[in-house]
């Protein structure tokens, strides 16, 4: 479950390392969100030195979609479903990530919320 001022790792090739969550949307009373569900973001840490070459800034302010959490969760089939960080993906005004390529693989719940650009760029499904 992420919430106001938990930091994420971002897995994307956007340039970005750290992310703070500033905002949960869904409601004016919601206070976590869940995996699959879109966050606001502030740009913590840069992954590169080299500012010219990266896709976003410190300090700017974007949406993120919440791809991995260390709070899993539970399948039909009794399985449960955890990481080992909190990880989400930048995306950008009209809901297109801003990276082209996403590291490591992506869980099927993504697919059934109808996320399919972003499996498009994983590299696989867990």
């Amino acid at each position: 479950m992420i919430q106001q001022q938990t930091i994420l790792k971002i897995i994307d090739n956007s340039g970005a390392k750290t992310v703070k969550c500033i905002k949960v949307l869904g409601g004016f009373k919601k206070k976590v969100s869940k995996l699959g569900e879109v966050i606001v973001v502030s740009v913590q840490q840069l992954r590169n030195r080299f500012k010219n070459k990266s896709k976003v800034r410190k300090g700017e302010i974007y949406k993120a979609l919440i791809v991995k959490t260390k709070i899993g969760v539970v399948k039909k089939s009794g399985y449960k479903e955890t990481f080992t960080e909190n990880s989400a993906i930048l995306i950008n005004k009209s809901g297109n990530p801003v990276g082209t390529r996403i590291i490591g693989p992506l869980t099927k719940n993504l697919k059934l919320k109808k996320n399919n650009k972003f499996i498009s760029i994983s590299s696989g499904l867990v």
